[in-house]
This record gives structure tokens, C-alpha cells and sequence, in this order.
């Protein structure tokens, strides 16, 4: 409780002292846990990009041509890579990994009866090694007490890791993931919604100032003492996010005045939605797809939907199936090829079909002509 402060004695200065509990900005760390843990766990909105990417990646349909042993190998492969996860699973999992550490890798192992797994690996186990011009020999997979050495066979030209890493212009071995980029967006977003849960749990009660009056209803002043040990009461009682909106017990002499940098004032709700558009940026999906009001780039959800696939999704799909077929194909056969199934995406049916009637209208184009660019290649589509 607060008792009466003005003084009775010897006059001070003039008494006024605002809650304000400004300090040092806190930025979470930047390490592999503290990006799962800000980001993915605790962030919906970083949570849902992740997802969004990793599941609509792993959901585009591929094609595997060639024919014989070869290809029934890698389809079997492919179809099944391991004995807990499937084809869509694994991939998942592997663009889940690349989005939240910027590093990804798939490691090639020997099944039972000698068939070939393919299983992922999580990147905070894994340090790349490299010989002193800097070039990548191998990788070193490390689990409590295990370790797994995994390298590269210069002669043969085989790689037992596919290691798919995001561009990072500060290292030569490790990607930057989008969740770094955005990690100070998280930190407001998720410290926006620990400030609003604290300030609902004190009676949702603005910041101000605290001010003195004397008897008279004049000026009142403070000793230095009195003025002391009520900074520390209130800094101790009344400042930061777990004391946010704590109500004061008010008595001799003491009001309460509202001022400025109030949660209303500096509108943080707003800070938080900026924020949120920030993370959705750094991922690069369309603010429309996650519910996020005030975003009218976009007409409406379909053109933000086709600009997802066209933007974020392909590209990174298209990069995958490269290095995906590059890696398979010294230990299933050179003639494998693989390629994506755009044909297969309804978010592209409505431009599918715009191209083939565009194509269908050119008379002066032969069969051949029109299926090439329509992409169809031979007599099977």
C-alpha cells in the first residue's frame, strides 16, 4: 500500500514519474532450438508458413520416366524411401527442415536384404566437412553418443547425402533459413501477444504517470527518500508484461494521470499485424492465404493462391527434383529421369487451360509443335 508522501518538512523539487519500463530491445537467439522454439512452436503465424510450404511442396506430383528394372527400383524407391515414412512424408519433412534451419539433407543407407532406404536427417546433428580449399568431403551425423560419418566417393561420383541448402551469402556450407530473417518479426508478434495476455490479466488498465498534490490541493513535493523508495515500489510492482495493468492503491495525495505510449496509443495490436505480413513476407506467402486482414495486393484468394505456387512453391520444387535426380541416379541408373507433374495442380488449371485454347487457336503450329509447349512430350501425356 501506498501511504502519504508529500512532505512535511524541508520542500524538493516538484514530484512527477512516469511508468514507462522502456529498456534494451530482447531479440531471441538465432540458433537451430531458438528458431523452433519462437518460431515454429510458439508462432501461428510462422508455424502455418512452414507448414503451407513444406506441405504444398511435398504434394506436387512428379514424373519418373524410363522403363526396366532401373525404374521400377527407383519408382519402389520413391513410392516407399524408408520403413516409417512415404514419398510425400519424407518430402515434408525434408522442406520443413529447409525452411527452419536453411539446410535440408536426405542420406542414402542400405535396407534389409540389401535394398536401398532413403531417410532424412535433422540439421542440428549434422556438421559439414571440407577440405582446405573449402569444398564439401562429407558430413558427420552426431545423435547422444553416436556418430555416422557419411563421404563422398570422388572416384565413383557418388554422394551418400543430398544436401539442399538456401542461399546465404555469409557461409559456404550452411543455408539461411527464412526464419532467421524473420526472427525479430517473431519476437514482436509473439511478445505483442504476451503483453496482451498480461494486460487482460491486470484489468486491462492503460500506462500513465503518477502525480503528487499537497493539502491545499497546490503543488506537493517529495523528500528524496520518499521519492526513492516509491521509484523502487513502482518498478518492482508496476512495470514490464508481468505486471502490465496492475491497479495502483491511491491515497495521500497521489493521482493518477493517463499519458502517452499506452498500449492504445502506440496501437500494438496494428505492430502485431505488421509483424505478422513481415514473417508471411520473409516465407514468401501471400498474407491473404493465412487470414491476415488489410492485405488488397491480391484481387481476391485465387490470384494470391496462383501467386504462391508460381512464386514460392514451384521454383523451390522445380530446384528439388534437379538435385533429387542428380543424386539418385548413380546408384539407380543414369537413364532415370525425373520431372514435375505442374499438370496435375489445380491452383494452375485455370492458366492450363487458358494455354491450351491459345494453343488450340494457332492454326499455323503443327500437333507436335503444340504439345511441345504445351509441355507434353511423346504419345503419353
Amino acid at each position: 500500500m501506498l501511504r502519504s508522501f508529500w512532505a512535511r518538512g524541508r520542500k524538493s523539487a516538484p514530484f512527477h514519474l512516469a511508468l514507462s519500463g522502456l529498456a534494451p530491445a530482447q531479440w531471441s537467439g538465432r540458433d537451430y532450438h531458438s528458431l523452433c522454439q519462437e518460431g515454429y512452436r510458439q508462432n501461428p503465424v510462422a508455424h502455418r508458413c512452414v507448414r503451407l510450404i513444406a506441405e504444398s511442396c511435398a504434394a506436387v506430383g512428379f514424373r519418373l520416366d524410363g522403363e526396366g528394372p532401373a525404374y521400377d527400383r527407383a519408382r519402389s524407391l520413391l513410392d516407399a524411401p524408408n520403413l516409417d515414412q512415404t514419398g510425400p512424408e519424407l518430402m515434408e519433412t525434408f522442406f520443413g527442415h529447409l525452411h527452419m534451419a536453411g539446410n535440408a539433407y536426405l542420406a542414402m543407407s542400405e535396407g534389409p536384404g540389401g535394398s536401398l532406404e532413403i531417410h532424412t536427417l535433422r540439421p542440428d546433428r549434422v556438421r559439414v566437412e571440407s577440405d582446405g580449399r573449402g569444398w564439401t568431403t562429407g558430413w558427420t551425423y552426431r545423435v547422444g553418443s553416436h556418430t555416422q560419418s557419411y563421404q563422398r566417393d570422388l572416384v565413383r561420383g557418388t554422394s551418400p547425402v543430398l544436401h539442399l541448402k538456401l542461399f546465404n551469402p555469409h557461409d559456404d556450407h550452411y543455408g539461411l533459413p527464412p526464419l532467421e530473417a524473420a526472427a525479430r518479426a517473431v519476437d514482436i508478434h509473439n511478445a505483442g501477444g504476451v503483453w496482451t495476455k498480461a494486460l487482460l490479466d491486470n484489468g486491462a488498465r492503460p500506462s500513465g504517470a503518477l502525480v503528487v498534490t499537497g493539502r491545499d490541493g497546490g503543488e506537493g513535493y517529495l523528500s528524496p527518500d520518499q521519492f526513492t523508495r516509491l521509484k523502487a515500489q513502482l518498478e518492482d510492482m508496476h512495470t514490464g508484461p508481468d505486471n502490465a495493468g496492475r491497479p495502483l492503491l491511491l491515497e495521500g495525495g497521489l493521482d493518477w494521470k493517463p499519458m502517452a505510449l499506452s498500449p492504445a496509443d502506440m496501437d500494438y495490436l496494428e505492430a502485431r499485424r505488421e509483424a505478422a505480413r513481415e514473417i508471411a513476407l520473409a516465407f514468401g506467402v501471400p498474407p491473404l492465404l493465412l487470414g491476415l486482414p488489410g492485405d488488397n495486393t491480391y484481387a481476391n484468394y485465387k490470384e494470391a493462391n496462383l501467386a504462391f505456387y508460381r512464386q514460392t512453391v514451384l521454383p523451390l520444387a522445380r530446384k528439388t527434383i534437379r538435385a533429387l535426380q542428380t543424386w539418385l541416379r548413380p546408384y539407380l541408373g543414369e537413364e532415370i529421369s525425373l520431372r514435375l507433374s505442374e499438370d496435375s495442380l489445380s491452383a494452375l488449371a485455370d492458366e492450363r487451360a487458358s494455354l491450351w485454347q491459345r494453343l488450340g487457336d494457332a492454326d499455323f503450329l503443327s500437333r507436335e509443335e503444340k504439345r511441345m509447349l504445351a509441355g507434353v512430350e511423346g504419345d503419353h501425356a
